[in-house]
């Protein structure tokens, strides 16, 4: 789809590299610079089961897939000059340059679309561009409020387990350079695109943002229950030692789950016939629900599930997700600097002529 495109990737961690990967995987060609001196840091960040003089970790191949790589230090007059080279004959620059280091190493937004006028320039920064604060995902979501909303009342704020708000960025990132291609077909010119980590996580909030907005409810630690639906969230376990939840987003779908539990009397109780009693009495109804949970076997319960198309699933760790064939054909293997590497794929989406 995009084998005409020439990306240069001079980010760094996951969420620049991971949209120089997007446009690998659609056939662009990417070039990813780095510092001979000072590499991607994410190539250092290893399990301690992995080895430590390899070139390539796994947490850098999550994101670093079909590039060309290229060492060059920018303050080596020579080594910007071939930058340079590289830049005037490119569709895309990516770059999370801290704030100024763009303009000490002669590489303002000015000159590189005076050089080339067709450029599409693509940032991510932490804060703004007018903040030099040092941002990893861990302190942005602390800052925007995903932290305090994520884990339970006992255990405290929690950090997601994957670095969602560069994940949220990248998205947005990789939103705002289809539009800039697009607008360069019609205009001829190029732009720039800059996203913060800051602004895509706030950007992020949804509901969560609009209870507080409307209603001034401030979210709670409530680990996987959903503030306005229930049963949604809650853990059951099955007799076959599984552990299952729902998301019951409707009096149909409660029915329904009603007439497995053959608890034919619970849709009409007043304390559980419209969602937002449920919720109210979520805790209650849990128990109710957990009594005969537990006499049940998972699969029978899942196939009734899926078969009355009532939302449930099983809680499944990696090792399951990607025993199941559904999730393989997501899987991209690549040998990076003799280091076998496996990685999910960045596009998740199906486009068909």
């Amino acid at each position: 789809m995009f084998e005409d495109l020439i990306v240069v990737d001079c980010s760094t961690v996951l969420a620049g590299p991971s949209v120089g990967t997007f446009f690998a995987e659609l056939g662009a060609r990417v070039t990813k610079i780095e510092n001979p001196a000072i590499p991607d840091v994410t190539r250092s960040w290893k399990l301690a089961s992995e080895d430590k003089n390899a070139a390539v970790s796994a947490y850098f191949a999550s994101v670093n897939y079909h590039k060309q790589y290229l060492k060059l230090d920018f303050k080596d007059e020579a080594q910007l000059t071939q930058l340079i080279d590289l830049i005037k004959n490119a569709d895309i620059l990516l770059s999370n340059f801290k704030k100024g280091d763009a303009e000490k190493f002669g590489l303002s937004d000015s000159y590189l679309q005076s050089v080339n006028p067709k450029l599409i320039i693509g940032k991510i920064s932490g804060f703004g561009s007018e903040s030099d604060r040092v941002a990893y995902d861990l302190i942005l979501q602390a800052e925007t409020g995903f932290m305090s909303m994520n884990g339970t009342s006992e255990s405290g704020p929690v950090k997601m387990p994957v670095a969602l708000i560069d994940v949220l960025a990248a998205h947005q990132l990789k939103e705002g350079i289809l539009t800039a291609l697009l607008q360069r077909t019609k205009t001829g010119k190029g732009s720039v695109v800059s996203v913060s980590l800051y602004d895509a996580a706030i950007a992020s909030l949804a509901n969560q943002a609009s209870n507080y907005l409307m209603e001034e409810h401030v979210p709670q630690r409530i680990g996987s229950l959903h503030p306005n639906i229930a049963p949604y969230g809650e853990l059951f376990s099955t007799h076959d030692g599984k552990i299952i939840t729902f998301a019951i987003g409707s009096n149909k779908h409660f029915q329904l789950l009603c007439q497995f539990l053959d608890l034919p009397d619970l849709p009409s109780d007043t304390r559980f016939s419209e969602n937002v009693e449920r919720v109210k009495n979520r805790t209650e109804l849990q128990e109710i629900i957990q009594k005969i949970i537990s006499r049940c076997d998972a699969d029978d319960l899942m196939e009734f599930m899926h078969t009355h198309f009532v939302p449930a699933g099983i809680i499944r760790n990696l090792e399951e997700v990607f025993e199941d064939s559904a999730s393989q054909h997501l899987v991209r293997t690549e040998t990076i600097e003799n280091t076998e590497t496996l990685r999910v794929s960045q596009i998740a989406f199906q486009l068909k002529p």
